[in-house]
């Protein structure tokens, strides 16, 4: 069996490769050094360990023989998990959108010695078919063309690096409140004309969930009372559920759906989709009081604790699609084996069986009419039919699905990333940590909290001047300078936590870290952050990412992160950085505002009049728990909240927000003060008198 360099390294990804006989290099010195000494162009794959047609391009190419023979005798060849390396991905993704038109992963680009790219694309066969060309050909017609027209090869690429830096640049004209006001609206009707009024979603297939836009509609709809932008969201939440998306015996959601009715899943699931799928579901609850929300959301939730999390406390990354059909063939993968069932299985699992078939509609020959790959022949994918006719009691359902998800939980599993991100991790403490304080649920609270020390004490350590956040930790071993995205998605989980279970050290580490943000990442002079930090020669350069796709961007949290704390401290730099950075975008917004539905959930905060709440008693008292319970039962994404618990926190808050100093209890009970700019109304003390105020 052959070994390469990438048996040395911790990603799960660049381990997934390690048996190659591809000579690979991870990303570094070591790499690009051999390049310049030879003088060859450099093959950069990237992809993450639970991307299927990444799975399909290793097998068919990185394993063949013949092909590592022309990859380690033409090219120096790295490989990069984008998930520990957004930064590299996001630059050859520019590149490759660019010049192809499509992006994707497994994602492939040539490089020149000096990193600059001169081709690119994502997926190749093996050899040339479904028009596209074969992987081995195109290797050796771009060593050909290197050898022949190096020169024409060095001065293209410059000059796409130079068209790229100046295309990916951001500098705003300045984001008046008119601008700001248009940018909603424009969102907000691009959102309802492609919005999928039969079947929830937006667009067409393949649907992708995008939470990013249902926390932009609620917040609409908080501001305007639409309900057009309330019913886009629930309408949407509510078939997602019912889907085969939805995992409906172990809850959480796989990453996509390829047709339009949520039915047929990419079967992976993704920590992040995860987290903000399950705040979408909470606050739809809030909204709505409606509890089939709450209810999904805590399936989701409870998976994640079930399968996701480190004993640690920190949360894995992802589950794979693919997975072995049994266990006497584990080198034989399938999508979505360990999720799918024949009638026959569940006959002989389930009492009442032909109920529970009605109900989640399995067919006798299997339920997936449009299966291209014959993966899943004779088998069912669960989905909540809608039958017109008397419903199995909750009891018999409840039991089957207990009955199939322990049988399912005997089957080969599918992959497991278990490398703990410091984004995504960040993502999952403020579901955690709203969910705990929203339904009112210790278990969700203390995950928050576990999950929030387990970042702190394993990556972010040592002095303060010199602490820096890291971004990845696996097996033991913490690594890799954190990105703009780990700084700002840990920064907001440290203020939610702080304003669900008001521990100090939580506010004065999301300032600390804010801070931080602030000196590695800011453009002081154009607003914005970029989404690296200055000086890594390594890339060709350095870009700042405003898309708020399937993980919202570093900017569009770093902006709300900035508005949250001047409301907290009363400190005008932190909304003049944030009205920077909204500054800075405003061009996009104007011309694209769906592309930026997080950012505009940031415009939302920044052109309202947010609240200040401020609570004042003992934290665990019976009374101040009952005030926060009324706080939390209500959607309120203009507010902030503060607790008044001690002499100590007391003067803490005060030297930001001097009224606080005078603030205390009601007649020997916790008081509950509702500020606007800081003026308060008087403090009431009863949970119902504070309802009223808060409606």
């Amino acid at each position: 069996m052959h070994t390469n360099r990438l048996a040395h390294e911790k990603s799960p990804y660049l381990l997934q490769h390690a048996h190659n006989p591809v000579d690979w290099y991870a990303w570094g010195s070591e790499a690009f050094q051999k390049a310049r000494a030879e003088d060859k162009p450099i093959f950069l794959s990237i992809g993450y360990s639970t991307c299927h047609w990444c799975h399909v391009m290793e097998r068919e190419s990185f394993e063949n023989d013949q092909i590592a023979e022309l990859l380690n005798r033409d090219y120096i060849s790295i490989k990069v998990d984008r998930e520990e390396r957004p930064d590299v991905d996001r630059v050859y993704m520019t590149f490759v959108q660019a010049t192809t038109g499509s992006g994707g992963w497994p994602m492939s680009v040539w490089l020149t010695p000096d990193l600059k790219p001169f081709y690119g694309g994502t997926y190749f066969p093996p050899a040339n078919r479904y028009g596209h060309p074969g992987f081995g050909s195109v290797l050796t017609q771009i060593a050909t063309a290197w050898r022949a027209d190096r020169e024409k090869i060095d001065e293209s690429a410059r000059d796409v690096v130079a068209q790229l830096q100046k295309s990916s640049a951001v500098e705003g004209r300045g984001a008046g409140d008119e601008a700001v006001r248009e940018a909603l609206e424009s969102g907000f009707h691009v959102f309802r004309r492609t919005f999928d009024s039969k079947l929830g979603g937006f667009g067409n297939a393949p649907k992708f969930p995008r939470p990013s836009v249902l926390n932009f509609l609620l917040r609409y709809y908080a501001r305007t009372e639409s309900q057009e932008a309330l019913d886009m969201v629930t309408m949407t939440l509510r078939e997602m559920a019912k889907g085969g998306m939805h995992d409906q015996l172990g809850g959480g959601f796989h990453r996509y759906s390829v047709d339009e009715r949520w039915f047929v899943p990419h079967f992976e699931k993704m920590l992040y989709d995860q987290a903000q799928l399950a705040i979408s579901y909470v606050e739809a609850f809030q909204i709505t009081g409606d509890a089939q929300y709450a209810h999904i959301a805590r399936r989701t939730l409870d998976y994640v604790l079930r399968d996701m999390t480190d004993p640690g406390g920190g949360f894995y990354s992802a589950e794979d699609a693919d997975s072995a059909v049994d266990a006497a063939h584990l080198h034989e993968k399938s999508e979505g084996a360990f999720y799918i069932w024949s009638t026959e299985e569940i006959r002989a699992l389930v009492p009442r069986a032909d109920d529970f078939c009605r109900r989640y509609g399995v067919l006798e020959g299997g339920n997936v009419e449009n299966d291209p790959h014959g993966e899943f022949t004779g088998k069912n994918i669960l989905y909540q039919t809608q039958i017109h006719e008397p419903q199995p009691v909750d009891a018999d359902l409840e039991e089957a699905r207990r009955i199939l998800l322990e049988a399912r939980g005997k089957r080969p599993r599918p992959y497991l990333d278990d490398k703990i991100l410091t984004a995504w991790n960040g993502l999952m403490i403020s579901a955690f940590a709203l969910a705990g304080a929203a339904l009112n649920e210790p278990r969700y609270a203390e995950a928050a909290r576990r999950a929030a020390e387990f970042i702190l004490e394993r990556m972010y350590g040592g002095e303060l001047s010199r602490r820096v956040l890291l971004r990845r930790y696996r097996a033991g071993d913490a690594a890799i300078p954190g990105f703009l995205d780990d700084y700002s998605m840990f920064a907001q989980a440290l203020l939610d936590l702080y304003e669900t279970q008001f521990d100090p050290r939580h506010r004065r580490l999301a300032i600390e870290i804010v801070d931080k943000m602030r000196e590695r990442f800011e453009d002081r002079e154009k607003g914005g952050f970029f989404s690296s930090p200055e000086g890594d020669p390594s890339l060709v350069m350095r870009m700042k990412d405003d898309y708020d796709g399937a993980e919202p961007s570093g900017n569009s949290i770093a902006a709300m992160n900035l508005l949250r704390l001047a409301q907290m401290t009363n400190r005008l730099e932190y909304r003049e950085a944030a009205e920077r950075t909204i500054a800075a975008f405003e061009p996009r917004l104007s011309v694209a505002a769906a592309a930026l539905p997080q950012m505009l959930a940031a415009c939302e905060f920044l052109t309202g009049e947010p609240r200040q709440i401020v609570i004042v008693g003992e934290k665990d008292a019976a009374d101040t728990r009952e005030l926060l319970r009324v706080v939390f039962a209500q959607f309120s994404p203009d507010r902030i909240v503060l607790l008044v618990d001690s002499e100590a926190t007391r003067a803490d808050l005060s030297a930001g927000i001097p009224s606080i100093a005078a603030m205390r209890k009601l007649d020997g009970r916790a008081a509950a003060y509702v500020c606007r700019n800081y003026a308060c109304q008087l403090p009431v003390s009863d949970p119902a008198q504070l309802a009223g105020l808060l409606q």
